[in-house]
């Protein structure tokens, strides 16, 4: 008996129209927590900065100077980006320079 059997051509190639190109795959989530780094400060704003450190941390006054005094620091871990940013520029405003990592 013959065999009449339908298909089985070429069934291995398939068209790779519908595979996702790895560079899609690989796309990187978005950084949601960021650090504060105090990168330096205007000699003469040294007390402004100190004041402004302590109000978004819990250090006390020696604390907060001795953190200050020890640049490049960070000030503070795993924030959101819109605190992190609000802590930036105020920080900019009392004559620091800061970025967040």
């Amino acid at each position: 008996m013959p065999y009449f059997g339908g298909g089985g051509g070429n069934m291995g190639a398939m068209p790779a129209g519908n595979v996702p190109a790895s560079a899609e795959e690989e796309k990187k989530p978005e950084k949601t927590n960021f650090d504060v780094k105090l990168e330096k400060f205007d000699a003469s704003a040294k007390i402004k900065v100190i004041k402004e450190v302590r109000s978004f941390t819990s250090l006390g006054l020696k604390e907060a100077k001795e953190l200050v005094e020890k640049l490049p620091a960070t000030l503070k871990q795993g924030v959101g980006k819109e605190e992190a940013e609000q802590i930036v520029e105020k920080l900019k405003a009392v004559g620091a320079t800061a970025v967040l990592e």
